[in-house]
């Protein structure tokens, strides 16, 4: 099997491979893999201009339809351009269907270290913790590739852990450690369920992410608790850790419904 996540065809087309399949069906792509192949097309489309200078600060992601595990082809625009404030604008397209629109807040880069701080306390770091298998409670290939490791025991709704992959995002290619990095974070609506998801459906229809750091390394930590509502509305928050400290949250927004008996 391939060693990665996709692999790719031409300027903007991609073909994913096995190991981005699940976690809801195995004929779909884990939103994992694919929010990070977003990042990485994001990375190549500003390679190509002449501004400089900018970090990533958010990007939403909308999921629009079922992300079918199949080739897609992914276009970035910038919508608000500016050399010190730009938003930019990333569609994937499946069989001609956009299937996500995400857009990506870009600041300038400043000297605040001086001021920095209010951040939240650190995660115990992954070093000699003992991993676990997601694949055990999730299938699909994502699952089954990434590399788990709980800090300390969970309960429904609420869970700490680390998460890392030895595959590449796109096979032959170098990319970023945000692109690396978000191709992860979408694990975390896995890691603390509420109920069971053979007798549940708690699938989230967008991912936003915050960042007041750029994270660095290897290493996903995923602080994460997850809300469900009383009318069928749920909510996973996660503060975002590198091997470094906190660098951020993500929002998942859930349709929470039980699944069709037989």
């Amino acid at each position: 099997m391939a060693a990665s996540y996709f692999e790719r065809i031409d300027r903007q087309r991609f073909k994913p491979t096995p190991h981005a399949s699940g976690a809801w069906a195995l004929d779909e792509m884990h939103f994992s893999p694919l929010a990070g192949l977003v990042v990485h097309a994001i990375d190549r489309y500003r390679a190509g201009r002449p501004a400089a200078g900018l970090l990533l600060s958010r990007i939403s992601f909308d999921i629009l339809g079922r992300p079918a595990l199949d080739e897609c082809e992914i276009e970035v625009e910038s919508v608000r351009p500016g050399r010190t404030i730009e938003l930019l604008e990333a569609v994937v397209r499946i069989a001609d269907r956009p299937v996500v629109r995400a857009r990506a807040w870009l600041l300038t880069e400043v000297d605040t270290g001086a001021v920095a701080g209010g951040a939240e306390a650190r995660l115990t770091p992954p070093d000699g913790l003992a991993g676990r298998s997601l694949g055990a409670l999730w299938p699909g290939g994502h699952c089954a590739s990434v590399d788990f490791r709980p800090v300390g025991p969970s309960r429904p709704g609420r869970a700490a852990a680390w998460i890392s992959t030895a595959l590449d995002l796109v096979a032959g290619e170098p990319c970023s450690p945000l692109a690396s990095y978000v191709a992860l974070i979408d694990t975390a609506n896995g890691i603390a369920v509420r109920r069971p998801p053979t007798e549940w459906m708690f699938p989230n229809v967008d991912l936003t992410i915050h960042l007041h750091r750029q994270p660095v390394g290897r290493w996903v930590g995923l602080d994460t608790t997850v809300v469900f509502g009383p009318t069928g509305l749920g909510l996973t928050s996660s503060v975002l850790h590198d091997i470094d400290g906190p660098v951020g949250q993500a929002q998942q927004s859930l349709t929470v419904r039980p699944l069709p008996g037989p």
